[in-house]
């Protein structure tokens, strides 16, 4: 009696343990989609981000041709040339510094692209492992449900005794 008593206990301190457990990785399980649902928003921003940058890229693109443009209509005035070529390098630096902001957001969102798919593997490997918990849990269930009609029938045999 003693030893089913000492049985029991156990199997339940393992069913309780297999929940903590199961409740745990369901916990982990949230923080990381929370994490995931963050990067997907970051990767959101960094896209919208990158879409202005190549609209700003693709305005001062055109400036820089509208001035080359101008420089060779007015190669008669040498002040207006001047003012021109002046205006072009101010936009050919901003150019270089657009498409220098722009290389980095790209590499950013590669980043984050990457950093998504390893946390997407590392949700699914945690998603199998809740999988083994749990059927790992009703096992245990099931032994215990076992155990306890078993328990129950040796109370009856005994009560008939």
């Amino acid at each position: 009696m003693d030893r089913i008593k000492e049985r029991l206990a156990a199997l339940r301190k393992e069913a309780d343990d297999a929940i903590a457990r199961a409740e745990e990785a369901e916990t982990k399980n949230k923080k990381l989609e929370q994490q995931m649902l963050a990067h997907e928003q970051e990767i959101q921003s960094l896209q919208h981000r990158l879409s202005v940058q190549e609209a700003e890229l693709d305005k001062l693109e055109g400036k820089v041709q509208e001035s080359k443009a101008l420089t060779q209509d007015a190669e008669s005035n040498k002040t207006t040339v001047d003012s021109l070529q002046r205006k072009v390098a101010l936009l050919e630096e901003e150019l270089d510094a657009a498409e220098k902001h722009s290389k980095e957001v790209t590499e950013k969102l590669r980043q984050v692209d990457v950093k998504a798919e390893h946390f997407e593997r590392h949700s699914q490997r945690l998603e199998q492992e809740r999988d083994e918990w749990e059927k790992k849990y009703e096992e245990a269930e099931g032994k215990f449900r076992q155990s306890k009609a078993e328990l129950d029938e040796l109370v009856a045999n005994m009560e008939g005794l």
